[in-house]
């Protein structure tokens, strides 16, 4: 079946505008099936040229000089330009640039998910000039349309790739495939052959402990390498969409942890192909983390430029999974299983308490939906996953 993209709408409205639309993301996250529709919607009134830069013949008409293949485009009018895997190309910065500024009615949508240093010299001169734009995994509101159960869509995650496929067993193999073809190889190629070893060892024990707080120096010394070489590599894993780092909030306490931080691979079917298990949620010893993972993902999808996404601890143990920061006002979030208790979690409080300025609180959990005043001050808001999908960060106050 056909899924509609959120980005779609956003892709089709800015075809008129002249900037150079760059889709970054994981492998396998739908970034071409997105360049073919846009293709097959503008075929009616533009030329389209699309490229895969991943196929010898495509990669090898983009082998000659600048000049000349500047002079293969120059002469076109209204044209949409399709590049697929873009960072293939070595002077793709320049030659984007070259083409943007013809003013010349030629529209590039280009693609990438690997190589740090396109991404370097993309903002070093690309600057004004293109319009970067992240696809992730679907979202559940996105995945929704399929009519899937919630919990198989924790589990298995929201690969694009999975919704053609019925079997469980055939969407484990998928994403067993996504891990040894793209993160173990794709990556393994930013880094030296001798150290490939130590980062397997990192990328499962990212996995076996996504969502707790941990340092670089405790990484490092688990995997037996120095706490530089393990940042270098959390940056890689990070810059390639693959996993995602969460910084801890603190603005006022001297007891709050500052440098420590969390981490989350970019799908729960990657995290959990890693650690090979696929029970059933109501089966697991990772459930709470499985569910916090989840509610991370959906809010980093939707991360605006005004908002940044921290979590909370202190020393002592207080902790709240997720801070909410929009327009500088924090909104505490906690991710419970199930929730039935009357009193809200003692650290959401707590972090209340310390942030007066925090208009809520909120409880991610199974199934209650409701607003609660909490000792005539603490205003709190149960919701359950599945509201996740239905606009809900579109008015967060």
């Amino acid at each position: 079946m056909k899924i509609h993209r959120s980005k779609f709408s956003f892709l089709e409205s800015n075809l008129s505008k002249p900037d150079v639309l760059i889709l970054l993301g994981a492998r396998q996250v739908g970034k071409s099936t997105l360049m073919d529709e846009i293709k097959a919607l503008v075929s009616k009134d533009y030329e389209t040229r699309a490229y895969n830069l991943e196929f010898p013949d495509d990669l090898h008409f983009f082998s000659k000089s600048d000049s000349d293949l500047f002079n293969e485009f120059k002469s076109f009018e209204n044209l949409v330009l399709f590049i697929d895997e873009f960072h293939y190309l070595k002077n793709a910065s320049k030659f984007f640039k070259a083409i943007y500024d013809l003013k010349k009615n030629i529209k590039i949508i280009a693609s990438g998910s690997s190589s740090l240093e396109i991404h370097k010299h993309l903002k070093e001169s690309m600057a004004g000039r293109q319009k970067t734009v992240r696809i992730y995994p679907l979202a559940l509101d996105e995945w929704s349309q399929t009519k899937g159960n919630i919990e198989d869509f924790i589990v298995t995650g929201g690969l694009p790739g999975l919704v053609h496929l019925d079997d469980r067993d055939e969407k484990i193999d998928y994403l067993s495939q996504i891990v040894q073809t793209y993160i173990l190889k794709d990556i393994k190629g930013l880094i030296k052959e001798e150290n490939i070893r130590a980062f397997n060892h990192l990328l499962f024990f990212l996995a076996e402990n996504q969502g707790q707080v941990i340092s670089t120096s405790s990484v490092a010394n688990e995997i037996k390498m120095t706490s530089k070489t393990v940042e270098s590599y959390l940056t890689i894993l990070e810059q390639t969409y693959v996993n995602y780092s969460l910084s801890s909030y603190s603005k006022k306490l001297s007891n709050e942890l500052k440098k420590s931080k969390k981490y989350y691979f970019y799908d729960n079917g990657i995290r959990n192909s890693l650690v090979k298990n696929f029970q059933k949620i109501s089966n697991r010893e990772d459930k709470g983390f499985l569910y916090e993972s989840f509610v991370f993902l959906e809010l980093h999808k939707t991360v605006k430029a005004n908002v940044d996404l921290r979590f909370w601890r202190t020393k002592q143990g207080d902790e709240v999974d997720f801070i909410w920061i929009e327009d500088l006002v924090p909104i505490p979030m906690e991710v419970k299983s199930d929730y039935k208790d009357s009193r809200p979690p003692k650290s959401l409080i707590k972090f209340m308490k310390n942030y007066p300025e925090a208009p809520y609180g909120i409880i991610f959990n199974e199934s209650r939906n409701e607003e609660i005043i909490f000792q005539e001050e603490y205003r709190i808001k149960f919701i359950s996953f599945d509201k996740l999908k239905d606009g809900f960060f579109q008015d967060m106050y």
